[in-house]
């Protein structure tokens, strides 16, 4: 990952969070899941990270679409 990736959402929800890059990436916003959950126990968080030069839109993006979740 390159430096200029911020950090814009954390999740619990696995599903939740790829649901949301697919949903970026479908927008042609290019983001990465960072899984930092404990693969035995399933505790710990998502962290879902874009490019800087596209926060703005894809915090937009998440907002509109998190009326479903």
């Amino acid at each position: 990952m390159e430096n200029d990736w911020k950090k814009i959402k954390t999740y619990t929800n696995a599903i939740q969070a790829e649901i949301v890059k697919q949903m970026l990436e479908e927008n042609g916003i290019p983001a990465v899941a960072l899984n930092k959950q404990d693969s035995s126990y399933l505790f710990g968080k998502i962290e879902l990270y874009v490019s800087e030069g596209s926060i703005e839109v894809a915090e937009r993006l998440i907002e509109e679409s998190e009326g479903g979740f």
